[in-house]
C-alpha cells in the first residue's frame, strides 16, 4: 500500500507542476516589480490528489527555477521522499512537521527550511489549519518517492 501512496503522490505532484498554472507576471507590474496581492494568487488543485494545491508565483517549475506556493489541507500527510532541485521554503501559516533521518521538527509559521543534496523526508501538515509554504526552488520540481524494500513479516 505505501508504494501505491508514494506513486500517487509523485504523479500528482509532478502532474500539479505541469498544470496550466498563472503565473505571478499577470500581477500588477511597476517597472521591474512584480506586486501579486493574496487575492490575485492563483491556486490549483492538484489532481488526484486531495488536499494539495499550488500556485506558481514566477518561473516554470517544468523547465527550471521558480517561486511558488504550496497547500497542504490540514492533516496531509507524504510517505519518505525527495526532490532532485535543492529547494529553500517558509512557511506562511500552519504548521508544517517534516520528519528528517527519522527526527520529526515542527515548524509554526515564520519558520524557514531548505533540502539540498535530494535529502529523503516525510511530510505532515498539523490538524487544526492548512499549511501554506512558500518556495524558492532552483531547478526544475519534481517529487520522487523513496524506494521501499518487501513489506517486513
Amino acid at each position: 500500500m505505501r508504494k501505491s501512496i508514494s506513486a500517487v503522490f509523485a504523479l500528482a505532484l509532478a502532474y500539479a507542476a505541469i498544470a496550466p498554472l498563472a503565473a505571478a507576471t499577470e500581477g500588477k507590474k511597476t517597472g521591474t516589480a512584480v506586486l501579486v496581492p493574496t487575492g490575485d494568487v492563483k491556486w490549483s488543485d492538484v489532481p488526484g490528489f486531495p488536499g494539495v494545491s499550488m500556485a506558481v508565483l514566477q518561473g516554470d517549475p517544468t523547465k527550471g527555477p521558480h517561486h511558488s506556493m504550496l497547500r497542504f489541507k490540514d492533516g496531509f500527510a507524504a510517505p519518505l521522499h525527495h526532490h532532485s532541485s535543492d529547494h529553500f521554503g517558509t512557511v506562511v501559516s500552519g504548521t508544517l512537521a517534516l520528519t528528517v533521518d527519522g527526527k520529526e521538527t515542527k515548524l509554526p509559521a515564520g519558520s524557514f527550511f531548505s533540502f539540498k543534496g535530494m535529502k529523503k523526508h516525510m511530510t505532515r501538515c498539523e490538524p487544526g489549519a492548512d499549511c501554506v509554504l512558500s518556495m524558492d526552488v532552483r531547478g526544475k520540481w519534481d517529487v520522487v518517492p523513496a524506494k521501499t524494500g518487501p513489506a517486513k513479516q
